[in-house]
C-alpha cells in the first residue's frame, strides 16, 4: 500500500485526482490537505470538504497556506475562467459543508504525519508548493523521513502555459517550488511535457460517467466548462494534468524520465521556469547547481495506458 498526502487545490483537474487516489485499490490516502492556487484557500477547502462529503473519504482535510511563501509577492486573480468561480466548474456547491476540518494547518498535517509513518508517506503535490516548503522551513527533517514527493508542475523542454517559460503551479510561488526541488528528498516531477500530451476527450469521460456512480457522473459534470476552457488547446477534451502525478505514484514505470538537479527561476521574466541539470553534465563550479539532490523529471508517457487505468481505476467502486 501507499500511504498518500495529497496536496490539492481543487480545482476540477484536482478533483478527478482525487477520486482516482480514493478508489485505487493500492493507495491509503492519509489526509488532504489544501492551499490556495485554482481559487482562494477557503474555496479549496471547501471544495475538499464538499468532495469528502460526497464520495464518503474518511481521509481528514487539513486547511493550508493561503499567500505564498514569500508574502512580499501580489496575488494574481484566481483563474476563474479555467476552474469557474467556485473552483468546481459552477456546479451546485454549498457554501459551507459541515465537516470539521483536521485542527492542524497543513504544513503541521504534512510533519505530524510523516514523523508517524517514518519512511511510508509519499507526498503527492498538485498545485503550489507553499505548504511543503512550509513544512521544511519548520522541520527540516521531514526530507530524510518522507518516502518521497510526487508533483505536477513545471515544464522543462516545452512551453509553459501561464508565460513562455513558466506552468501555473510553479509560476504560483516559485520560491517555495524552489524550496522543495532543492531539499534533500526523493522528487518526481510530472509536468507539461507529459501532461499537456494527455488529453480526455468529452465522449471518453461520458462514456465512463454512463457506466459509473454518482461520484463519476458528477465528475463529468464538474468537467463541462473546463473542457470548453480547453478548445484552444484540445478537440473537444481536456488535459489531466494532476491525475497523471496520480498514476505516476503507482505506475511509474508508464513514464519515461531524466535525472538531475532543479531549480527553479525566481523573479524577472522567466519568473517560475524549471530548469533541470542532467546527471553526467559538466559544467564550471557553481554555488547555484553544485551539490544538490538529483531527482526526477518527466519527458515521456504512456498516455493511452494511463487514461485506462484512471478510466478503470474510477469504475472501480
Amino acid at each position: 500500500m501507499h500511504k498518500v498526502i495529497y496536496d490539492t487545490d481543487p480545482g476540477v483537474d484536482d478533483a478527478m485526482a482525487l477520486l482516482f487516489l480514493h478508489r485505487h485499490p493500492e493507495i491509503e490516502l492519509l489526509g488532504i490537505t489544501t492551499v490556495f492556487g485554482n481559487a482562494s484557500v477557503e474555496t479549496t477547502t471547501r471544495n475538499a470538504l464538499f468532495l469528502k462529503r460526497e464520495w464518503n473519504i474518511p481521509a481528514p482535510v487539513s486547511k493550508g497556506a493561503s499567500v505564498t511563501i514569500d508574502s512580499s509577492r501580489a496575488e494574481r486573480p484566481w483563474p476563474a475562467m479555467v476552474h469557474g468561480d467556485n473552483g468546481l466548474g459552477d456546479i451546485d456547491v454549498p457554501e459551507t459543508i459541515d465537516l470539521p476540518l483536521d485542527p492542524r494547518p497543513a504544513h503541521r498535517f504534512i510533519i505530524d504525519t510523516v514523523r508517524a509513518h517514518p519512511g511510508e508517506v509519499r507526498l503527492v503535490a498538485v498545485g503550489r508548493m507553499t505548504n511543503l516548503a512550509l513544512a521544511l522551513k519548520e522541520d527540516p527533517e521531514i526530507a530524510t523521513l518522507a518516502k518521497d514527493v510526487v508533483i505536477m508542475g513545471g515544464n522543462f523542454y516545452v512551453p509553459g502555459n501561464v508565460s513562455p517559460v513558466a506552468e501555473a503551479n510553479i509560476h504560483g510561488d516559485p520560491e517555495a517550488a524552489d524550496i522543495v526541488m532543492t531539499a534533500p528528498w526523493k522528487v518526481a516531477v510530472i509536468g507539461l511535457d507529459v501532461t499537456a500530451i494527455t488529453t480526455m476527450s468529452r465522449s471518453y469521460l461520458g462514456e465512463m460517467a454512463a457506466r459509473g456512480d454518482k461520484a463519476v457522473k458528477q465528475l463529468d459534470a464538474l468537467s463541462q466548462s473546463y473542457i470548453d476552457f480547453y478548445k484552444h488547446a484540445v478537440e473537444d477534451g481536456m488535459m489531466v494534468h494532476d491525475s497523471c502525478a496520480c498514476v505516476y505514484a503507482v505506475a511509474p514505470e508508464l513514464f519515461s524520465s531524466i535525472s538531475g538537479a532543479v531549480r527553479v527561476v525566481c523573479g524577472g521574466i522567466a519568473d517560475g521556469q524549471t530548469i533541470v541539470r542532467r546527471d553526467g553534465r559538466h559544467f564550471p563550479p557553481n554555488g547555484a547547481w553544485d551539490g544538490l539532490p538529483s531527482q526526477v523529471v518527466c519527458t515521456g508517457i504512456e498516455s493511452e495506458r494511463v487514461l485506462d487505468l484512471i478510466r478503470n481505476t474510477l469504475l472501480a467502486a
